[in-house]
């Protein structure tokens, strides 16, 4: 397994992510669209999930496809950026063909960052406009770090942000993560400077530091957030043939790296959750390549969520330090 050119969800071909954010609302919205409408599923973990049009995503409903998935701050005020990333898609002839219309699948979930310093006081909600404008920005490359969705996203004790990473497998499958992380947990060993994520790095994409030589003794850990504020949310990707059903799966499989890579995760505070999509480019053997997939999407979760925090950047009003701040 190595990871991809781009080292972003991106290099599986035909998919694209955009940023939108506001630094002095210290919020955004990430979106990942594709050249083609997509199959995608969904597996929530968490206790306090914020969603929009998820029950579509079930193996057994209607719509097969999904034009365009939505990762927004603003908690439930930002799950209406679907709203601006479906009026962009609609103007551009995307949509669920029912009769003469269109209908573009747009589902969504968000993080809590209202509290996170920056200046909610608006009179207009802005996600829907952010959402237009993270569409619009589309593209394969993109910045990770403090930006779209990930610009007021914090941890435990850290600044968050929002991570992406891909693998290669040797079947010639590619995976890739993308994620907001907000988490109630931690993406260190204790307050160091060491990732949970450490064993899985590739490249010494967040810093190459590896684990600490001593870990601290087990401790019941003390919530740094109240119910509801926290939330990681997250989309594997592959251009290997899995239906919803797989996919599921994938998503189910790919909760294990959120795991390795924040402590505690999936709490009764967070709302965590992972979509995985297919672009279904790449066929498959059913009876051995979902084996690998599932280890590629776990991997490239917990790379993706330490590389955010990794390139997480200070701005005015923070109220957590950023890895990049941290004394060796």
């Amino acid at each position: 397994m190595r990871a991809g050119p781009r080292n972003l969800i991106t290099d599986v071909a035909g998919l694209r992510v955009g940023n939108a954010a506001d630094g002095r609302l210290k919020s955004g919205v990430t979106i990942l669209t594709g050249d083609a409408p997509f199959a995608a599923s969904v597996h929530v973990m968490g206790g306090a999930p914020g969603t929009r049009d998820t029950d579509l995503l079930a193996p057994d409903k209607l719509v097969p496809a999904v034009d365009a998935l939505v990762l927004s701050g603003g908690s439930a005020f930002g799950l209406a950026a679907c709203d601006g990333v479906m009026a962009g898609l609609a103007a551009a002839g995307r949509g669920f063909a029912v009769g003469a219309a269109r209908v573009p699948i747009v589902p969504g979930a968000i993080v809590f960052d209202l509290l996170n310093g920056g200046d909610k006081a608006w009179d207009d909600n802005p996600y829907p406009a952010l959402g237009r404008a993270a569409l619009e920005a589309a593209e394969q490359d993109f910045a990770i770090g403090t930006h779209g969705a990930g610009t007021g996203a914090l941890t435990g004790w850290l600044k968050g942000g929002l991570g992406s990473a891909s693998a290669i497998l040797d079947s010639g499958h590619t995976v890739g993560a993308l994620v907001v992380v907000n988490a109630l947990g931690s993406p260190t060993v204790g307050e160091t400077r060491h990732f949970w994520a450490a064993p899985w790095e590739l490249d010494d994409e967040f810093g190459g530091i590896g684990l600490p030589d001593r870990f601290p003794a087990a401790t019941e850990p003390t919530p740094g957030k109240r119910l509801a504020e926290a939330t990681t949310i997250a989309i594997v990707a592959t251009d290997a043939a899995l239906d919803k059903a797989g996919l599921q799966r994938l998503a189910t499989a790919a909760h294990d790296g959120m795991a390795r890579a924040l402590v505690p995760s999936h709490t009764p505070f967070d709302g965590d959750l992972i979509f995985a999509v297919s672009t279904g480019a790449r066929p498959l053997d059913p009876a051995t390549d979902p084996y690998g997939l599932g280890h590629a999407a776990a991997s490239c979760m917990a790379r993706a969520i330490a590389r955010g925090v990794h390139a997480a950047r200070p701005a005015d009003r923070d109220l957590q330090p950023c890895w990049s701040s941290l004394s060796s």
